[in-house]
């Protein structure tokens, strides 16, 4: 629904992680909301709110079954996905859920990869929505993909699940409906929520004195967030605080720094704009280089046409399946099955517990009951749960869990059951285990949506293909890749990370994987006009800084101006 000032809401309210969202205009849309579809227009405020196309970004593959998996009967497809199954079994560790591997990368950068997908994709990961209970689960014509499956984020890495409409839009209209709040008393600020000071369970996390380090919420404990999605977990939902208050501080930054801008609409703006030009530079020149190998986002940014694979060749942005439903998908590796969460679940032992599991993680949220039981009724985030930051960035740690596990083919146990997923959801006991599954997720997601193998991209990007022994491997998972037939056409979400593995020993991607990673990102920037890439030799030096004058160049530096690191 339009606004009195010509804007549209564009606030996901209704769209979980996991769901998938179809255009209404599209063919049998009725019939399919039916089958538990989505309608953009229910995950949105409006049919119309900045949607985008996902799109193969190999279409040289698309229609050519050597380079896909086998799909041509009924009986190669249900042996396919019978193997996809037994695969992302075989994925999940069977070791202590805090696990026992680290990598060189700290933990915030799991978590700002997961907030960077919010931010760039809604609608692309597998549960009801997108059939994969459907027996025998072909993958669907290319087409089809094309035509029903809708971006219901602008892929443009511009903050949208931050701001929402903006200050000035209308309140919502009806009860149902969430609208981003800003500061009643200061318009150009972004409303927080307070923690709730508790006397048990540990100390309050310091600073003691500053309560606003929730999401605000409503008393069902719902975010007002521009993306729900961001609550669905206790590290990405802290993260999310830390931009409403990294762009608050910015709006003081400017008041103090440029007082030739007076009025609320300039001074927020601005602060919009310098938040957003340091939130894309963080991506490419910290996230990125820490993620991807040596000199791929030198050698992407140093292409003059910033099109190697044709993501700029129309008219209207679009969102590569193979890096929204594979590539990118390397962060679920990375997470830990536990974390050193604050003093008080994590070192030196103040609380009950001597660290943060992930289910405790998810269950310290919205949708999680932020911890409620039957003698509490918690609407914000009680004081002793608060993220201590500095046990997330630190790369020259002594201690191996204060670091993301290997990008690897191996995933965290609680990967395997993830109760949020399922939340809401009907089905057999066997369909809600398999969306509480997250490995066998990706993989059916994979072969549904028709993406090619990773030999088939690797052969169009130039680049050698892993040897069908390096597939394989010699771990446990040796026997579900052989047996599936996956050593020589490998799922590309697989064949990403065993190349993480194998080439780079889990400490960043592969060659593939970071390419695909890298131009996606350098793509969607050269695409927006409002972009910092657009801008004239825009850097952090031009942007807000630190008390000591430095500039914000690192995802650290980010959290301290915003003043949740000290």
């Amino acid at each position: 629904m339009n606004n009195n000032k010509g804007q549209v809401r564009r606030v996901i309210t209704r769209l979980g992680h996991g769901s998938h969202a179809i255009a209404d205009a599209a063919p049998d849309a009725d019939k399919l909301s039916e089958k538990g579809w989505t309608k953009l227009s229910e995950a949105v405020q409006s049919p119309d709110a900045g949607t985008t196309d996902f799109d193969y970004l190999f279409p040289e593959l698309v229609g050519r079954p050597d380079k896909h998996l086998p799909a041509g009967s009924d009986d190669e497809v249900i042996a396919t996905v019978a193997a996809l199954n037994d695969l992302g079994n075989a994925m999940i560790a069977q070791e202590s859920p805090s696990g026992g591997k680290s990598s060189p990368i700290p933990p915030v950068y799991t978590y700002w990869g997961q907030f960077v997908d919010h931010d760039l994709t809604a609608a692309t990961d597998n549960d009801n929505q997108i059939s994969i209970r459907d027996t025998p689960l072909p993958p669907l014509d290319p087409d089809q993909v094309r035509e029903l499956l809708t971006n219901a984020r602008n892929p443009a890495l511009n903050l949208d699940s931050v701001y929402g409409d903006g200050p000035f839009a209308p309140p919502p209209a009806g009860p149902g409906e969430i609208a981003v709040p800003y500061q009643e008393e200061d318009r150009a600020k972004l409303r927080l929520g307070t923690i709730k000071v508790i006397g048990t369970g540990g100390v309050i996390v310091p600073p003691a004195g500053d309560l606003a380090r929730d999401l605000p919420r409503r008393d069902d404990r719902t975010p007002l967030i521009g993306d729900s999605r961001n609550d669905e977990n206790l590290v990405v939902a802290q993260l999310h605080v830390a931009f409403l208050r990294f762009h608050n501080a910015t709006v003081d930054w400017v008041r103090a720094n440029e007082p030739h801008r007076t009025s609320v609409s300039d001074v927020f703006l601005r602060a919009r704009d310098l938040t957003r030009w340091t939130y894309q530079w963080l991506c490419l020149h910290d996230f990125l280089r820490t993620v991807t190998v040596p000199d791929v986002v030198d050698f992407v940014l140093g292409n003059d046409t910033g099109d190697l694979l044709g993501l700029g060749s129309r008219p209207r942005p679009y969102m590569p399946l193979e890096f929204a439903v594979a590539a990118y998908r390397f962060g679920h590796s990375m997470i830990r099955g536990a974390y050193d969460w604050n003093r008080n679940f994590g070192r030196p032992g103040n609380g009950p517990l001597p660290n943060a599991s992930l289910d405790l993680l998810f269950r310290f949220t919205g949708v999680g009951g932020l911890g409620s039981s039957e003698t509490t009724d918690n609407r914000s985030l009680p004081s002793n749960w608060p993220i201590e930051w500095d046990r997330f960035v630190d790369k020259d740690s002594l201690f191996p869990d204060r670091f993301a596990e290997p990008i690897d083919t191996h995933l965290a146990r609680p990967l395997a059951d993830m109760a949020n997923q399922a939340a809401g959801q009907t089905g057999t006991p066997d369909v809600l285990a398999l969306l509480r599954h997250l490995a066998r997720r990706n993989l059916l997601r994979g072969y549904r949506l028709g993406l090619p193998t990773g030999q088939a991209v690797a052969e169009v990007l130039g680049l050698p293909a892993l040897t069908p022994e390096q597939v394989a491997g010699s771990d446990p998972i040796a026997a579900a890749v052989k047996a599936g037939g996956f050593a020589t056409r490998t799922p590309l979400w697989f064949y990403i990370l065993r190349e993480a593995e194998v080439l780079a020993q889990g400490n960043t991607l592969g060659p593939l994987g970071s390419r695909i990673v890298v131009e996606t990102f350098v793509g969607q920037l050269r695409h927006d006009p409002t972009s910092y890439l657009r801008q004239t030799s825009w850097s952090p030096s031009a942007g807000v800084r630190l008390p000591d004058g430095s500039p914000v160049d690192s995802i650290p530096a980010f959290l301290r101006f915003a003043g949740v690191l000290r």
